[in-house]
């Protein structure tokens, strides 16, 4: 029997909530956990007579994000009604866009295998959000109507992706860009990122490929929830070719499938519906969206570095490792006070340790970004100068960095105030050398009689002395006085 042969074909429909204050088509406010159904007005229940106005913001976030998927921006496009009955849908129909999407043809480029990857995004268009269903209470479901005409933008790729990593991965590289760009915050918890992939196979066995059908999985929240869920439906739907050789596309229908994340397997939902299912036609309210070159080279001149080549510049241009670029870069407010910082003349190699040990570590205590923890980029770059010149340690740099946040004093008179300016006088260093050297002396004399544990012991006793010195002492110093003794010791 030939062994089968795999081949996943993965395509995304991503939801990315814009950050606009009010809806697409009216004033209300947009707001996560208002009291349900306070945030809504005529417009966007559906009440007869009433006429939408277009969001303009919600045009420039959308355009920015086709910019930025290298996308070609439509110039003349228009709304049309997707009609669908469900009941947190109160016009029974949704305003989105059809055959003139706003921005289409473009791609994006992802990590994959130690290279990037093109994965090409077919369209981008802009619709309005439905309500929400509740099911908390017995015998009933509850309609909350506030998300009702929250601005979407609906990101639908081609089936290039090719694994459920790859698919993670997507979804993480899209999820930075948004927010980087400032479009959306991004929030899985807020609801501000949904994902939807469809998924086949092609099963190629004794020369001869099968395709199964497609299954769209709906609105799933996390990216965990698309890898778990990818990976399952790619399983299920191998197993059910090799049950039943017939399971293939155009024999069988496409389904809408939904996630469980409890028992980690897809359920079926319904059919999947086709576009003519929906009935489009253009929205009669609504005037078309013609985007002119002024408007157009406004919001491209508004469109920053993205995350993945400032990533590849951090690395190239400062020496960081990926992981660090990756940290300081993952924040768009963050980066720009790294590159704030070093623009004092601080020292990069001491920013960038004193960024991933110092203030990443602070700001997660506090629960916000290094970029607002308060501390502006000079106070920043005096503290990584004042460790460079031997003024204090890089211990006591984050017992002085943990009080920046909340004083206004400069780092220097932090570390007079604190008593942690590095002590040079030899005969302080001499006090502590003797303190260490007879509390330690196991650790000694395996710096003297062991050579392979002659670096680690040294290590060890330096560490002590900056202990016993509360982190007076200069490591440097320090560790060139504890050789020095050695040596002596061992002749």
């Amino acid at each position: 029997m030939s062994t089968l042969k795999i081949t996943p074909l993965v395509g995304l429909e991503i939801h990315v909530q814009l950050a606009t204050r009010s809806k697409l088509f009216c004033n209300c406010t947009v707001e996560f956990g208002a009291k349900p159904n306070s945030r809504v007005c005529p417009v966007c229940l559906g009440m007869p007579g009433v006429l939408p106005v277009i969001n303009k913001r919600a045009l420039d976030l959308s355009i920015a994000v086709g910019l930025a998927l290298n996308c070609r921006i439509t110039r003349h496009s228009k709304w049309d009604r997707k009609s669908y009955y469900y009941p947190d849908l109160p016009k029974n129909y949704q305003i989105s866009q059809y055959d003139l999407p706003l921005a289409h043809d473009g791609y994006f480029e992802i990590p994959s295998n130690g290279s990037m990857r093109r994965i090409r995004i077919r369209r981008a268009h802009i619709e309005e959000d439905a309500g929400k269903n509740i099911h908390d209470t017995p015998g009933c479901t509850l309609v909350d109507l506030n998300r009702a005409g929250t601005p979407l933008l609906e990101i639908v790729t081609e089936p290039d992706i090719s694994s459920a990593n790859e698919a993670h991965t997507f979804c993480t590289e899209l999820q930075r860009l948004v927010t980087y760009l400032g479009v959306s915050e991004g929030s899985m918890q807020k609801g501000h990122m949904r994902f939807e992939p469809n998924i086949n196979v092609i099963v190629e066995h004794s020369g001869v490929e099968y395709r199964t059908p497609i299954v769209e999985v709906k609105n799933l929240n996390s990216f965990r929830a698309v890898r778990s869920a990818i990976d399952y439906e790619i399983s299920r739907q191998v197993a059910g070719w090799e049950a039943d050789n017939d399971y293939v596309l155009g024999n069988r229908p496409n389904e809408n499938r939904g996630w469980n994340d409890t028992r980690q397997v897809t359920e079926f939902q319904r059919p999947k519906e086709a576009a003519h299912d929906y009935r489009y036609f253009p929205d009669p309210d609504l005037v078309p969206v013609e985007i002119d070159d002024h408007w157009l080279q406004r919001i491209r001149s508004e469109v920053t570095e993205f995350p993945l080549a400032r990533r590849g510049r951090f690395v190239a241009q400062y020496g960081l490792t990926d992981a660090d670029a990756d940290t300081i870069v993952s924040d768009r407010a963050t980066a720009d006070l790294f590159e704030a910082v070093l623009d004092t003349g601080a020292p990069v190699s001491i920013v960038s340790k004193q960024f991933v040990n110092i203030w990443l570590k602070i700001a997660n205590a506090r629960h916000t970004t290094m970029a607002q923890l308060g501390v502006d980029a000079r106070r920043m770059g005096e503290l990584a100068s004042l460790v460079q010149v031997g003024t204090v340690s890089p211990t006591a740099a984050n017992q002085i960095a943990e009080r920046m946040p909340d004083t206004a004093d400069t780092p220097e008179a932090l570390a007079n105030s604190m008593g942690l300016v590095q002590v040079q006088d030899i005969k302080a260093m001499e006090k502590w050398l003797d303190e260490v050297f007879a509390a330690n002396e196991r650790t000694v004399q395996d710096a003297l009689t062991k050579p392979k544990k002659a670096s680690g012991s040294i290590g060890f006793l330096r560490g002590q002395v900056m202990r016993v010195s509360g982190g007076k002492a200069d490591p440097g110093l320090a560790g060139e006085l504890i050789e020095e003794r050695l040596k002596k010791m061992s002749e």
